[in-house]
Parts: C-alpha cells; sequence; structure tokens
C-alpha cells in the first residue's frame, strides 16, 4: 500500500494554485508560512483565505508582495545561495533547487544563452521563490511515497511576458513539458505557468489519467481568474493497494507515419524541431528501400491524441508526403525521477529510471552538460566522466 498525491490538472497549474490545493488539502497554513521565514528574506506574506469557483469552494492562497517597486530580479545563482543558506530541510533545499533549475535550462535554451547568464523575470521575484520552496515545503509535509498526476491543461492564445507577447505555451513552459502528456485550447489563456510545469517536471513520478486509488482526501487550489470553467487545481490524497508492476507505466499513443523520397534530407532536422516543439514526445527517421529501390525513409512521430492533429498539419505543411499512417499504440514507460549532482562545475540534473525497484539508467542532461563542456573548455566527455564519479562516490 502507497500514500499518493495525485495532481488533477484539468484547468492548469500555477504555483500559487498549488500552494492554495495543498494547504485545502490539509498541509497546515502556519507551518508553511514558518518554514518560507527559514529563507530570512522580507517583503512577502501569505494570505490564505476560502473562496470558491463554479461551485467549487476551496483555498486561495497569494504572496503580497510589499514594495514591489524595490523587488529584486535575481540569476539563478542568487537564488540557490538564499536556498543553501537558509535553515530548510537538505530535502527541501534540493527538491526546490532542482525546480528553479528546470526553469533555467528551459529559458537558457529558450533564449540561446547559459543558464547562469537567465536574467529571471517573474520567476526571481519573491512571490515565484515563495510558490516554489513552498512547494516543496508542502509536499514534504504531506510524507508521500509518490506524486501522480493527469496530463496537463496548458491553455491557448497569448501571454504577455517581459519579452512580450509570447504563444501559449509560452516557449518555456513548453521546453520543460517535453516528454510530459499535456492537452491544449479548454481556454483561452496561460492555464499553466513556467512555475507549475516545473514543480510537476520536478517533483511527479508517473502522468496518467488512469486511477488505481482509494482516494482519502480532496483539495482544490482557487487561481486567480474566473471564467467559463472552474478555475481550480484539484489534488487527491490516496492510497494504492496495488503495486505498480515492475516500476513500468503504461498507457496509449498515437504512432504517425509518413514515407519520404522526393524531399530534400537537410530538411528533416527542421521539421523534427517543430514536432517536438508542439509536443511530440518522439521523432525519428529511418532508411527504407521504397518501389523500383528508391532509397526513402519513413518518419515517425509518437504524440498523444490530444496533439495528433497539430503534429498532422506540420507534417503535410513541412514534408513532402501527401498521406499518412496513423494507429493507436500501448507505451509503456520505465518510472523515472530527476535527481540533482553536485559537481565541481555546479549542479547537474540526472534522469534516472527504475526497474523492479533498482536503477536500471542514469543519464546526466545533455543540454546543461553541453552548455558547462563549452563554457570550460572541457570536451562533453570531460563533464560526464565528472558527473558518473559524484554518483559513484
Amino acid at each position: 500500500m502507497k500514500r499518493i498525491l495525485y495532481y488533477d490538472c484539468f484547468a492548469g497549474i500555477s504555483g500559487d494554485m498549488n500552494l492554495g490545493a495543498l494547504v485545502d488539502l490539509g498541509v497546515d497554513a502556519d507551518h508553511l508560512e514558518k518554514e518560507l521565514a527559514k529563507l530570512n528574506i522580507e517583503g512577502f506574506r501569505l494570505e490564505v483565505k476560502p473562496d470558491m469557483r463554479k461551485g467549487i469552494s476551496g483555498t486561495k492562497v497569494t504572496v503580497v508582495v510589499e514594495n514591489q517597486e524595490n523587488e529584486k530580479h535575481r540569476h539563478l545563482r542568487h537564488i540557490e545561495e538564499l536556498i543553501n543558506k537558509s535553515s530548510l530541510s537538505e530535502a527541501i533545499k534540493e527538491k526546490s533547487l532542482a525546480i528553479f533549475d528546470l526553469i533555467a535550462v528551459a529559458e537558457a535554451k529558450v533564449h540561446n544563452i547559459s543558464k547562469e547568464k537567465v536574467h529571471f523575470h517573474e520567476v526571481g521575484a519573491l512571490d515565484s521563490i515563495a510558490d516554489i520552496v513552498g512547494a516543496a515545503i508542502c509536499q514534504e509535509y504531506l510524507k508521500v511515497d509518490e506524486i501522480h498526476a493527469s496530463p496537463v491543461q496548458v491553455g491557448g492564445g497569448f501571454v504577455q511576458c517581459a519579452h512580450g507577447k509570447m504563444p501559449v505555451p509560452a516557449p518555456a513552459t513548453a521546453e520543460i513539458l517535453q516528454a510530459i502528456p499535456m492537452k491544449s485550447g479548454l481556454v483561452e489563456y496561460e492555464a499553466t505557468t513556467p512555475t507549475g510545469a516545473a514543480i510537476l517536471a520536478a517533483t511527479v513520478d508517473c502522468f496518467s489519467e488512469k486511477m488505481a486509488l482509494t482516494i482519502d482526501r480532496t483539495g482544490y487550489g482557487i487561481g486567480q481568474r474566473d471564467g467559463d470553467i472552474p478555475n481550480v487545481l484539484r489534488v487527491y490524497l490516496a492510497e494504492t493497494h496495488t503495486e505498480q508492476v515492475d516500476d513500468v507505466m503504461e498507457g496509449e499513443a498515437v504512432l504517425l507515419e509518413c514515407n519520404l523520397d522526393d524531399m530534400n534530407p537537410e530538411y528533416y532536422s527542421h521539421v523534427m524541431e517543430l514536432l517536438f516543439e508542439a509536443g511530440a514526445a518522439d521523432v525519428y527517421v529511418s532508411p527504407v528501400v521504397m518501389k523500383k529501390s528508391r532509397p526513402g525513409h519513413i518518419l515517425s512521430v509518437l504524440c498523444f491524441h490530444d496533439t495528433a492533429g497539430k503534429m498532422k498539419e506540420i507534417l503535410f505543411r513541412e514534408t513532402s508526403s501527401i498521406g499518412l499512417r496513423e494507429q493507436t499504440v500501448k507505451r509503456s514507460m520505465l518510472r523515472r525521477e530527476i535527481v540533482v549532482v553536485n559537481t565541481k562545475y555546479g549542479e547537474i540534473h540526472v534522469k534516472r529510471s527504475y526497474f523492479k525497484g533498482r536503477v536500471v539508467n542514469e543519464k546526466p542532461e545533455f543540454e546543461q552538460c553541453r552548455s558547462i563542456a563549452l563554457e570550460h573548455g572541457l570536451t562533453l566527455e570531460d563533464i560526464v566522466k565528472e558527473v558518473r564519479k559524484n554518483i559513484d562516490g
């Protein structure tokens, strides 16, 4: 029997919705405030109150920032120093830093800079620091064995950011949600923020719409908007009496394929990048021999049902194919987690996969290793060896 925290993200997730939902689920608000005080920074307070959206009652948590005109913008190292110097538990520090690092890596890739040069705008503000560290505090308070989540609703339209108007999901959010099932178009606004996406990406063990759980308690976090649908994040505290078989998670996916024999292969990388940006779980090209012994390729796209339409549009618009094959396939995935490894070059994320309770694969994040290698004039292998040394040590 396992104790499970399940995120039902039917209307998306943001940092404040997450705090509200977990407090509504049973996290003591006074405990949350006392733990946040360990950051030793002034200028904000929590406002916790009951609220309602479309007849659903829950808890709304707002981080009230005083003297916002004096609020500092921070880089990743400033946030790392702030958290590391605090008297928070090591578990909370590690989880908080992992969430921030995911956002930094995503922003760095979007803007083509190193993560150390990322200038946090929204995320560097006090309210987002409180949201992220608060998420780690609340999850530790609940003492669950695993965290599960539904596919994530991201919304639609455009959002106003520090860099101007961005499409929803914002580029950083899309980057963070890679390989995570998501849905779009339920509303014409940003339903999932980069902070909300990073909380899920850094802490959730399993994403699935299917729940084999016995629910103990339900909590609702009230969002800032009040539109046609209830702007709430629903969470469950539950138990499972059936062990996950061999750490393997199963679900359905869509496989789209097309044959290409008259397209410039130089265009393949462009098409593949567009497909990944649109939410593809995997894209690959296989060489084949076609009719009349012509050499060609099969372009394969693995995606989820709600993104299949976007994938087809890209394939028809960007390739020479005039027809596609489509089939629903069963997808089996090993349970994974992201751990932070401290090296002499800084913190590096490592994806760890499990089978039958044992670690069967550990892979350092490629983009982080590449960025550090370029910065220090080293090879990728040098950085990977350093990560391995610290894992083994």
